[in-house]
């Protein structure tokens, strides 16, 4: 059996993280979305595996090269082109896959491998559903008296139930003839749940219920999912340096060439990357994921967060409840603050609208490549776009786009020169 990962869409829903990182290259503790993906589909007896890209294309491909070896499975990158949906990623892969069945993931989704051992071990054709508690964000699956889907509707306002589309399938070469025939949407793409609805009067659809599930679109969902992987933590690894006078409490995985200089404070669950830096007397929370190369400085405090690699974080800063991408440099002072003042929901500008997050604390989103001036204060939920920089002193409330220098009440003034994003896809 083949696998297929649909991985080519832009990820806006992820930015500023999607400026300068392919969404299939989200880190999930000291591994990507993609690497677990490709794992649970070899553990489930997947054989070889077609990735669909467009944007960011290389950054993939040179992925699948290194997973393709680490893992022992042939993966076959295969070009979308402009990103035209998923009915039109999956007609494209299917030009590559040689067996009759096979098993589809969105690039966006988290499953576990005892779930999608279930789904191939399922006779037929299966989709893969979750309940959630906030089922107007997702396709919900409208089934019949025998568990079979009758209809997926998308985002519908007043939900028939709570139960969603995963973004996980097994198919065979039926489908194929139903790609072929759907119509643009109403955003402008060929939607592959149009094809299951005209499929369904005549094609059986089992509904397989997931037991674990995460989809991945959104930057707190970062923060979620890793949150996750922590809490599995049941002891601690300690390979670097820990210098005395370090108290760790919990499971802490402390990875080779990493240094914890005296007076660090940390408390488990929480990842330290390979080769990088925290303290002198750093503050390290629960939840806590810093990736290689990155150095927390001295009286740093980093509480839930995701802190990608070769980040700089200068002494008597605050990261809460945050997501600073690769290559950022944080002054010394800077505060992403992680809470309202009336503790209210945070919400984020999610393609021009703001969308409830549902938590409380969301820090700043902090894109790659971002330099802060000293004293740099970043309000609840705010993003700043990659390569972007912030004079010192200033309060940032609003979203930075990327490749801008911010001088703050509102001033901005973008710079081709500063950064190496893509500007026609993120205006």
């Amino acid at each position: 059996m083949e696998g297929i990962i649909l991985s080519a869409g832009y990820g806006k829903g992820l930015e500023p993280i999607t400026h300068t990182r392919h969404k299939a290259l989200v880190p999930l503790l000291n591994t990507t979305l993609l690497e677990h993906q490709l794992h649970v589909l070899k553990e489930a007896g997947v054989k070889r595996v077609v990735v669909v890209v467009s944007y960011l294309k290389e950054q993939v491909v040179n992925a699948a090269h290194i997973y393709s070896k680490k893992l022992g499975i042939p993966i076959k990158v295969t070009e979308q082109g402009k990103p035209l949906g998923t009915a039109d990623a999956l007609l494209k892969a299917l030009n590559d896959v040689i067996d009759e069945e096979f098993i589809v993931l969105y690039g966006d989704v988290y499953v576990s491998a005892t779930d999608l051992r279930t789904l191939v071990a399922t006779k037929g054709s299966v989709i893969g559903a979750f309940e959630v508690s906030s089922p107007d964000k997702y396709g919900v699956i409208i089934t019949d008296s025998n568990g079979r889907v009758q209809r997926v509707i998308e985002k519908p306002s007043k939900p028939p139930s709570n139960l969603v589309n995963a973004g996980i399938y097994k198919f065979s070469k039926w489908i194929e003839r139903y790609l072929a025939n759907v119509q643009l949407s109403s955003r402008g793409e060929y939607e592959l749940t149009d094809a299951l609805n005209n499929a369904t009067s005549s094609v059986s659809i089992k509904v397989l219920k997931l037991r674990e599930w995460f989809e991945i679109g959104r930057p707190w969902k970062v923060i979620e999912i890793n949150k996750h992987l922590l809490s599995r933590l049941d002891r601690s690894v300690v390979r670097g340096r820990v210098e005395r006078g370090v108290v760790i409490k919990g499971s802490v995985v402390i990875e080779e060439d990493s240094e914890v200089l005296s007076g660090t404070y940390i408390i488990g669950p929480a990842l330290i990357g390979k080769g990088a830096v925290i303290g002198p007397n750093a503050f390290i929370r629960p939840y806590t994921v810093v990736l290689g190369g990155s150095r927390i400085g001295f009286n740093v405090e980093v509480k839930e967060s995701v802190v990608m690699e070769n980040v700089h974080i200068a002494h008597q800063s605050y990261v809460g409840d945050s997501v600073v991408c690769e290559n950022a440099n944080l002054g010394a002072g800077t505060i992403l603050a992680n809470l309202r003042f009336d503790e209210g929901e945070v919400k984020v500008a999610v393609k021009g609208r703001l969308e409830g997050s549902g938590r409380r604390k969301i820090g700043g989103l902090i894109g790659g490549f971002v330099k802060t001036g000293v004293n740099v204060s970043i309000c609840p939920g705010k993003k700043v776009g990659a390569y972007s920089w912030i004079y010192p002193g200033v309060t940032v409330c609003e979203d930075v786009p990327p490749c801008t220098i911010y001088e703050g009440h509102g001033s901005m003034k973008r710079v081709k020169g500063l950064c190496n994003v893509d500007l026609n896809v993120w205006q």
